[in-house]
């Protein structure tokens, strides 16, 4: 982007975020902010509630990027001035530079930024050892603070493990990450399952801060049951985990139900927070007014 585009598209987004803050302020007062509340153990506080960014997401796209920068940094607008403090990122939806435009104008510090790391792209163990996995972990989080110009992350996840004995063969990025949060890079560690397996690793695994978790009460895109699933996520809980929910929907396909998704989550009294790939502005007060209608059970 030369520095000609550069001015245009940031005087277009700030006024379309202008826009958006205009056209709702009159209905603002109907929207009610989500709670701020502590992740676990961690130390970190964000809103019970995160703008996720990776609907249909891979290969460092997803449809959030698809918006293009305009409409995308105006939504990231829209959720902070609707009192969203955490936004769920990560390598393989290549949402960090998008983001990176909104900080511009939304404090650091004010917001938690979760991102995970996509350990696939480093090619098949057969042909990487130990040393160089380590290396390749510590130059990606420096990229990632890079593409956020941000001294430090929040939550860093293990994306996607598929495998109940994840921790055997992912123990040199176990072991970078936990120098970084040693340094002060990062704040939480953690991993987000898609195997029922990985996920009762994790709620037993000492290295483990933070478990993202797939959980709606109809089973779609789930790693059990929901009450198997459940279970788990008791067991990471009486072991100090934190817990963030995710596939509310279903990946969209619980739409159709969505009150029903929202009182299920927010009744469970497992979830420190839960992330939704909200699209339009419109969906991000729809939920945050079912979250007011149900409030949150405690988290013990």
């Amino acid at each position: 982007m030369d520095s000609l585009d550069r001015r245009h598209f940031l005087g277009a987004s700030a006024g379309v975020a202008a826009a958006l803050a205009v056209s709702g302020e009159l209905r603002a007062a109907e929207v009610p902010a989500p709670p701020i509340v502590p992740l676990g153990d961690t130390g970190i506080k964000l809103s019970r509630l995160a703008q996720g960014t990776g609907v249909r997401g891979g290969d460092r796209q997803s449809n959030l990027t698809r918006l293009g920068f305009e409409k995308l940094v105006a939504l990231f607008h829209h959720a902070y001035d609707r009192g969203i403090r955490f936004f769920d990122m990560a390598d393989l939806y290549g949402t960090h530079i998008y983001f990176r435009e909104a900080l511009r104008t939304i404090p650091r510090e004010e917001v938690a930024i979760l991102t995970k790391i996509w350990w696939p792209y480093d090619g098949p163990r057969s042909e990487t050892d130990d040393p160089e996995r380590a290396q390749i972990v510590r130059s990606t989080l420096q990229r990632f603070r890079q593409e956020l110009t941000t001294d430090y992350l929040d939550i860093v996840l293990l994306h996607c493990l598929q495998r109940p004995d994840w921790e055997q063969h992912m123990q040199p990025y176990m072991d970078e990450l936990s120098a970084a949060k040693q340094r002060g890079e990062v704040r939480a560690v953690g991993v987000s399952c898609h195997n029922f397996g990985a996920m009762a690793a994790a709620a037993e695994s000492p290295w483990v801060d933070v478990i993202l978790a797939r959980i709606n009460p109809k089973q779609v895109l789930m790693d059990g049951t929901p009450e198997q699933v459940t279970e788990v996520l008791r067991t990471a809980q009486r072991n100090k985990k934190a817990v963030i929910g995710m596939k509310i929907f279903g990946e969209g396909r619980l739409v159709g139900d969505k009150e029903n998704c929202i009182r299920f989550a927010q009744q469970l009294g497992l979830l420190d927070a839960m992330t939704i790939g909200f699209e339009k502005p419109e969906q991000i007060d729809e939920v945050l007014q079912l979250m007011a209608k149900y409030p949150a059970a405690a988290v013990s």
